[in-house]
């Protein structure tokens, strides 16, 4: 079953003689409970991609489809309350609240969910317990990101989407991260699409699609999928 239906997108910036076509005409379906990993160049359009599928930017023809609901020609007020029900974000950047405690973020999403995740069992799943009292500042910023998950699925979202969650991150800490939400995916059936330049992460993920110059480039689902825990990160 499909969550995600996008068909024949199109999207460009500028006007005139410095418009530019970012995307030309893209296609995809993601089915429910599937981490889908997005790759390509930087300029390619897989971020307005994941953005216009999260309804944070608009399309000029085409038809995307999330959990049953168009997005195409929706009003500001209905796309703040579809993002708010359905949706959960990950960023690169973290955009913690400095002068709240790691729980205390959490709870920032907590409050927007009609039927939220129980807090203590999610800190826990997240590795967080030990620090939940403890500002951003004074945790890593792996364990920043991991806050940052963990409000983002805090609202039980149905689909969450993560643009470069490990960009920011050294090594161990990407790894921690990644070995995470394959947990959150396995734990609790949320549809994943990660945006990313590491190409070691399409060997965890069910889906893989390429955006190259604006179009599809690869569109494949992954039958040999490892686990996190087994890549030679």
């Amino acid at each position: 079953m499909n969550i995600i239906s996008v068909r024949d997108v199109k999207k460009s910036f500028g006007s005139g003689d410095s418009r530019t076509a970012v995307l030309k005409g893209v296609s995809a379906e993601i089915a429910k409970g599937e981490m889908c990993g997005i790759f390509g160049p930087s300029g390619s359009g897989k971020s307005t991609l994941l953005n216009m599928i999260g309804g944070l930017e608009s399309f000029e023809s085409g038809s995307i489809t999330v959990d049953g609901t168009e997005l195409s020609g929706m009003k500001n007020k209905a796309a703040v309350e579809f993002r708010r029900e359905g949706l959960g974000f990950i960023f690169q950047f973290y955009n913690l609240i400095p002068d709240l405690t790691i729980r205390e973020n959490i709870r920032t999403a907590e409050y927007l969910a009609k039927a939220p995740l129980p807090i203590d069992e999610l800190i826990e799943t997240v590795g967080l317990k030990e620090h939940q009292h403890k500002y951003p500042s004074q945790v890593s910023g792996g364990q920043q990101q991991r806050c940052a998950i963990a409000r983002a699925i805090v609202k039980n979202p149905k689909v969450l989407l993560c643009d470069e969650p490990t960009g920011a991150l050294d090594f161990e800490s990407s790894r921690i991260v990644l070995e995470l939400l394959e947990r959150v995916n396995r734990q609790y059936g949320t549809t994943m699409l990660i945006v990313t330049h590491n190409e070691a992460i399409r060997l965890m993920v069910d889906h893989i699609i390429k955006v190259h110059d604006g179009r599809i480039a690869e569109d494949v689902l992954n039958e040999k999928k490892l686990s996190a825990s087994e890549i030679d990160w």
